[in-house]
């Protein structure tokens, strides 16, 4: 079945959304793995072959189906797609988050960095700032409610960026240009913001953002040893990762 296909890919992948989400009732649990397989295959899509073209068609095959579905197509050219055309239109998903989204994938097959600030900014708020959204709607948030998730979505997405750095450097990649210390601050800023505005966001909609759980630890450990980065030591302990997923799952606090 498309759904448990989506959650295998997600538990398999993307192990700390996949947590993130088991907070969730089943079918809001399922609208989110359908979300983030398909975030996960479209993440991967620029790493699949060392020949940009490639990449390249890998992405805009995903953007054809996706575009497909929103023609009122039946797509079954992957596993998954049957189950994100049905949260796609039970939700009423807008197109453009996909788009930005693979649009922004396109920056991962070339090695460089952001050019400026501003290119980094608009780089997480596509990748993390598109997937949040989209699951933040599908659980209920109102767009006027939007901006929360956004600035949530960003600290959320410079941790999850600063915990894959070293990986990217094996693959000769440099993913900052601009001074990481401001960006650090940035990120835990704009997470204080959302959560200060956390009244404005409906309960039904906590998992989609309770997926930055982990944000807190990589961004205050970021700052405080900025060697740490580099290092890839920025996880956490397993027993403490546990611990603050069930405190903020339990607390609606993410």
């Amino acid at each position: 079945m498309s759904f448990d296909a989506c959650e295998t890919l997600v538990k398999a992948g993307d192990h700390d959304r996949w947590l993130s989400a088991q907070s969730a009732p089943p079918e809001a649990r399922r609208a989110l793995m359908a979300l983030y397989a398909t975030n996960l295959l479209i993440a991967r899509a620029p790493w699949a072959s060392l020949e940009p073209l490639v990449a390249q068609m890998r992405l805009q095959w995903w953007a054809d189906e996706i575009g497909r579905i929103y023609k009122g197509e039946q797509v079954t050219t992957h596993e998954i797609l049957p189950a994100l055309r049905e949260v796609i239109f039970d939700h009423n998903l807008p197109k453009p988050l996909f788009d930005a989204l693979i649009a922004a994938r396109m920056a991962d097959i070339f090695a460089d960095p952001p050019e400026n600030r501003a290119a980094f900014e608009a780089y997480i708020d596509a990748t993390s700032g598109s997937l949040m959204a989209l699951a933040a709607k599908a659980l209920g948030a109102p767009d006027e409610a939007m901006d929360v998730v956004a600035d949530f979505a960003y600290g959320a997405g410079v941790a999850n960026l600063l915990r894959a750095v070293p990986a990217l450097k094996a693959r000769g990649h440099q993913p900052f240009k601009e001074p990481i210390s401001e960006i650090i601050s940035t990120a835990r800023a704009r997470l204080h913001h959302a959560r200060s505005q956390r009244a404005r966001l409906p309960q039904s909609a906590a998992p989609a953002l309770l997926a930055g759980w982990r944000a807190d630890a990589t961004l205050a450990q970021a700052q405080k040893h900025p060697r740490s980065i580099y290092a890839g030591l920025l996880e956490e302990s397993p027993a403490r990762k546990t611990a603050t997923l069930h405190w903020r799952a339990f607390t609606g606090k993410w």
